[in-house]
């Protein structure tokens, strides 16, 4: 099973491997299997798409497709493309602007991505259960969360935000509830995701906010689908 999963991860590497620093160009993607580009976007513009969630466009297209680990496949490759293409939007408008993030900071970013997927594959590896076809989908659309942040912070002019006093104690919650997570595996396999995760944080400036959305993502991609949801998807 895991081998499985761990296959279905690297059928989506085109979109997985993306990294920051070719955001300033026109980035080619292969589409998931199964898509059909412009066609499994129902009829809708990737700005009404994104009005959704990605639960209640998975929802909507599957309602019109047939529920199947196939058509939730392309819903989800169908969000992602205009994730990214929004992202790709406002990497762009910030070059014309002159108002980029400086190159050290894309180099950084860049090694925090690479980071990230070594510990994607890792925790999906260790995970307990580990994620079924459907999730392991959705782990790859919630890592496009990052870039965008990353790039919509400088839009905003504010890279580096403080937490407010809410964002504080979710952020307590995550650490503490990773940790508990951490726990359930094997002792040698907690080691290597937890160092994973470490080379994430570790060694990249990260903000604040992207730490608590890293603690959100991991604990996703670990939590057994028996026990409640800790936060609501990122998007």
């Amino acid at each position: 099973m895991r081998l499985c999963v761990l296959l279905l991860l690297l059928a989506f590497a085109p979109v997985l491997l993306a990294t920051g620093s070719p955001a300033f160009c026109d980035i080619a993607q292969k589409p998931a299997p199964g898509s059909s580009s412009a066609a499994d976007r129902l009829g809708l513009s990737c700005g009404q798409i994104l009005q959704m969630s990605s639960a209640d466009w998975v929802a909507r297209f599957n309602k019109e497709n047939g529920a199947t680990s196939e058509t939730t496949e392309r819903a989800t490759a169908a969000y992602g493309k205009c994730y990214d293409a929004r992202t790709d939007a406002v990497a762009a408008s910030l070059v014309r602007k002159g108002a980029a993030p400086p190159k050290s900071v894309r180099a950084n970013f860049a090694g925090f991505e690479g980071a990230l997927k070594q510990f994607v594959l890792k925790a999906m590896a260790e995970a307990q259960p580990a994620p079924n076809a459907t999730k392991a989908v959705y782990i790859v659309l919630y890592e496009k969360q990052f870039r965008y942040q990353f790039y919509r912070s400088y839009a905003e002019k504010n890279p580096n935000p403080a937490l407010t006093p809410d964002e504080s104690e979710q952020y307590s919650k995550a650490k503490n509830r990773f940790g508990e997570l951490l726990g359930l595996l094997p002792e040698d396999k907690a080691h290597e995701v937890h160092e994973a995760f470490g080379e994430i944080v570790g060694t990249h400036e990260v903000s604040m906010p992207m730490k608590l959305a890293l603690y959100r993502y991991a604990i996703f991609i670990l939590e057994p689908p028996s026990q409640k949801p800790f936060a609501p998807p990122p998007f």
